[in-house]
């Protein structure tokens, strides 16, 4: 097992709205998170396709996106993900070609395959509702858009084309994990809300095929962390997340709701058994806790990296957090990944 020194850690953010605050507000945290853990060493900093989802203001992603990486030097920024049945490819290679052509060497690009909303949502989007089965070919398509163009080539992707924009497929079961095996391509796997599926990632390192784009698998595991400065402090600011995810079991999302001391007032015990399955990865704790939790995380998945996603209603309290697990890593910052072309820059 790889010691967590060796284990590059980074983030995923929803752009989260907490009770009382605006979309605005949510903007601006979210750059002071980028920056902070710029500043720790973090390795990359991805943001996620969600709408109509009352407490997320990551819908806009590559525009959300861009105002990160303008708002920082060295962090990696991309999507985790985007989510390509939305969009059409010619759309997803502009608006990633234009961000790699401003900040190059700096922009990935995840791909998840659902609709990251609910049906109705997806209609006032103007996508079919089957465009998910046809995940395989809309990400050859836009791969194909990535290409230097042929002289005869009828649509191109300007800007876009014969840049080297990193693609991750994103997943929480076994259908992006072997479709990322069989095209070479780096996974992530949604442990933060799908611990049942990750049996996926050593799936992912079974079926494996090298390529031109990595000789050997890469995978990451998405997580969630709670740290604080002892596991005291640390179960009560999770209450934050476990109302999150109650809200979510009963059909009706809230902004992030400010800590409990006692969630049983909260919940029942159906939906207390619900929200612990959903959130059967969570790390919450002190951080000797935090640190024994992710060493086993590591010994489990074999992940090479690990991406961190946090819900605190405090953003100060958040910051704190990423500020305890970049301090478990022995190291003062992470070593490059030893992984192919897209994964290493």
């Amino acid at each position: 097992m790889k010691p967590l020194s060796e284990i590059p850690f980074s983030v995923l953010d929803l752009a989260p709205i907490a009770q009382g605050s605006t979309a605005a507000d949510a903007f601006r945290n979210t750059v002071q998170l980028a920056r902070h853990v710029e500043a720790l060493g973090y390795n990359r900093f991805w943001l996620a396709e969600h709408h109509n989802i009352n407490g997320i203001a990551s819908s806009a992603t590559a525009v959300l996106i861009g105002h990160v990486a303008a708002n920082t030097r060295t962090l990696r920024v991309g999507s985790g993900g985007v989510m390509l049945p939305n969009h059409a490819p010619l759309i997803i290679a502009e608006q990633f070609g234009t961000l790699e052509s401003l900040f190059p060497g700096r922009i990935d690009l995840g791909l998840g395959r659902a609709p990251g909303s609910d049906g109705a949502t997806q209609r006032a989007l103007g996508r079919d509702p089957r465009s998910g089965m046809n995940f395989p070919h809309q990400l050859e398509e836009l791969r194909a858009y990535f290409q230097p163009a042929h002289p005869t080539q009828a649509v191109r992707a300007i800007p876009g084309e014969g840049l080297n924009v990193p693609i991750w497929l994103l997943g929480s079961s076994d259908f992006s994990a072997q479709l990322a095996a069989e095209l070479g391509l780096p996974f992530s796997f949604a442990g933060h809300f799908s611990p049942e599926g990750m049996a996926a990632m050593q799936l992912y390192r079974r079926r494996f095929k090298p390529s031109d784009v990595l000789d050997k698998p890469y995978s990451m595991i998405g997580v969630p962390v709670i740290a604080a400065d002892t596991d005291e402090q640390a179960r009560r600011q999770a209450t934050t997340q476990q109302q999150k995810f109650l809200s979510l079991v009963r059909g009706h999302r809230l902004q992030l709701q400010p800590p409990v001391d006692d969630m049983s007032s909260v919940w029942n015990e159906w939906e207390k058994a619900a929200v612990q399955q959903r959130l059967g990865a969570s790390i919450v704790g002190g951080p000797d806790t935090v640190k024994r939790e992710l060493e086993s995380l590591v010994a489990r998945t074999e992940a090479d990296e690990i991406m961190i996603v946090s819900d605190f209603y405090d953003p100060a309290d958040r910051l704190r957090s990423y500020e305890i697990v970049a301090s478990l890593k022995q190291a003062e910052a992470p070593r490059e990944p030893r992984a192919g072309t897209a994964v290493a820059q």
